[in-house]
C-alpha cells in the first residue's frame, strides 16, 4: 500500500500540536488542538471541560443564599460581579428594593474587582510575551486591593460579600480611608504601565495588527466586554442597561479601533482609569442608611416565575437566568458566561496566523476557565 493510500486526503507536511491543557499561557486548563502547515495554523479546536463542576445542577439542591457562594467559583479572579448578577436576578423574583447605601457599596466593590482583574491580566499578559517587570508592578497594586477585601469581609478571592437584598457588611471609616490612599497611590502607577508595557516597541510589535477581530465578527460571535469594545463596538451593560445606580455616575467607555490584541489590551488599561473615577464618586457620595433590604428572609422562597439579570463583569456581559417554582431552591439556574462565549472565536481567528502568535491572541481574550466550564 502506498503512503497516499494509507492517508487518504491527508497532507504529509501537516503537524498536529496540543497546546495545553497544562501550559503556562492558557491561564487555566484549556486544550487547543492546532493543525499546522509549517508555521501557519490551518485549524484550531478549543477543547474545554477539564474544570467542569456542574454549578447549575448544584444550585437545584441549595438555597438561594447558598447559591451566592457558588458564584464565587466561576470567574474566581473577579468574583464580586458574579455575586451581584445572581443577587439581581433573585431580587427581581422577590421584588425587593435595595437600599441606596447598599447599591453604592456594590458598585465600589465591583469596580475595585475590575481593577484587580485587569491588573492580573496586564501582568500575566506581559509575561506571556516576555515582559516580566510589569507583572511585579501589577501584582503589587492588586495585593493592595485584596488586602482591602480581606479587611472588609475576611476573604481575598471568593468573597460571598454581595448578598440577596444588599451586602454582607458595612464599610468602616478606616476602610474608606485606606481605599482613598490606595486610589491616590494607584493613579500615577497607570502611567508606569504605559511606559513599561503598553507602548514598549517589542510589545507593540507582538500585539498591533495581530489577532484582528472586525466589528461584524465580534457581534456575530457574541463577544462582550473589552473583546467587543476593542473592535470599536460601543456596548457596555453599565450604560446600555444600567443596574445598581450606575446611571448616576459619570464615566466613559474606552473603545479600540482595529480590533487587534493591542486594542483589547489597552481597552482594559483604560477601563482601570474609569473604575477609579467611579469608586471615588461612589465613596464621596455614599448615602447613609441600611445595607440590607427589609423583609429578606433567611430562607428565600420567591414566588413562581422567571427572571434574567446581567452585569458588565470584568470579562464581559455576565447574565443569570433564574426560574423559581416557589420552593427554597432555584428550579433552574443558567449562566451566560462571557469567557465561554468569547473563547469560541479562537477557532476562526487563529486560522492563518503564525504559531508564534497563538499565545498573544489567546492571552488577549482574557479567559478564566472556572467561568468557561462552570
Amino acid at each position: 500500500m502506498s503512503k497516499v493510500d494509507a492517508f487518504p486526503g491527508g497532507k504529509f507536511d501537516q503537524l498536529f500540536v496540543n497546546l495545553g491543557p497544562q501550559h503556562p499561557s492558557t491561564h487555566g486548563v484549556l486544550r487547543v488542538g492546532l493543525t499546522l502547515e509549517g508555521e501557519v495554523i490551518t485549524k484550531a479546536e478549543p477543547d474545554i471541560g477539564y474544570l467542569h463542576r456542574g454549578t447549575s445542577k448544584l444550585a437545584e439542591a441549595r438555597g438561594y443564599h447558598q447559591c451566592v457562594a457558588l458564584t464565587d467559583r466561576w470567574d474566581y479572579v473577579s468574583a464580586m460581579p458574579n455575586n451581584l448578577a445572581l443577587c439581581l436576578a433573585a431580587e427581581k423574583l422577590l421584588g425587593v428594593e435595595i437600599p441606596p447605601r447598599a447599591q453604592h457599596l456594590r458598585v465600589v466593590m465591583c469596580e475595585l474587582n475590575r481593577i484587580a482583574s485587569h491588573l492580573l491580566f496586564l501582568g500575566t499578559y506581559g509575561i506571556d510575551l516576555g515582559a516580566f517587570t510589569p507583572f511585579l508592578h501589577a501584582f503589587r497594586e492588586r495585593e493592595m486591593i485584596l488586602d482591602l477585601y480581606e479587611m472588609l469581609c475576611g476573604a481575598r478571592l471568593t468573597y460571598n460579600y454581595i448578598r440577596i437584598g444588599g451586602v454582607m457588611a458595612d464599610i468602616s471609616p478606616e476602610w474608606a480611608s485606606k481605599t482613598g490612599e490606595f486610589l491616590g497611590f494607584f493613579k500615577p502607577r497607570m502611567k508606569e504601565y504605559d511606559d513599561l508595557l503598553s507602548f514598549n516597541p517589542i510589545f507593540l510589535a507582538r500585539t498591533q495588527g495581530v489577532g484582528l477581530i472586525s466589528k461584524e465578527a465580534a457581534v456575530d460571535w457574541g463577544l462582550s466586554g473589552p473583546n467587543l469594545r476593542g473592535s470599536g463596538v460601543d456596548y457596555d451593560v453599565r450604560k446600555s442597561d444600567p443596574y445598581s445606580g450606575y446611571d448616576r455616575f459619570d464615566f466613559s467607555v474606552p473603545l479600540g479601533k482595529a480590533g487587534s490584541c493591542w486594542d483589547r489590551y489597552y481597552c482594559r488599561a483604560l477601563e482601570m482609569r474609569q473604575s477609579v473615577r467611579i469608586v471615588e464618586a461612589a465613596l464621596a457620595g455614599l448615602p447613609e442608611g441600611d445595607i440590607v433590604a427589609k423583609g429578606v428572609a433567611k430562607t428565600v422562597k420567591p414566588p413562581p416565575g422567571e427572571a434574567y439579570a446581567h452585569v458588565e463583569a470584568s470579562r464581559g456581559d455576565l447574565g443569570i437566568y433564574l426560574v423559581s417554582d416557589g420552593g427554597p431552591s432555584p428550579y433552574r439556574l443558567h449562566v451566560r458566561a462571557p469567557s465561554f462565549v468569547n473563547l469560541a472565536i479562537l477557532q476562526e481567528m487563529l486560522v492563518g496566523c503564525k504559531v508564534a502568535d497563538v499565545v498573544a491572541i489567546l492571552g488577549s481574550i482574557d479567559i478564566v476557565l472556572g467561568e468557561t466550564d462552570r
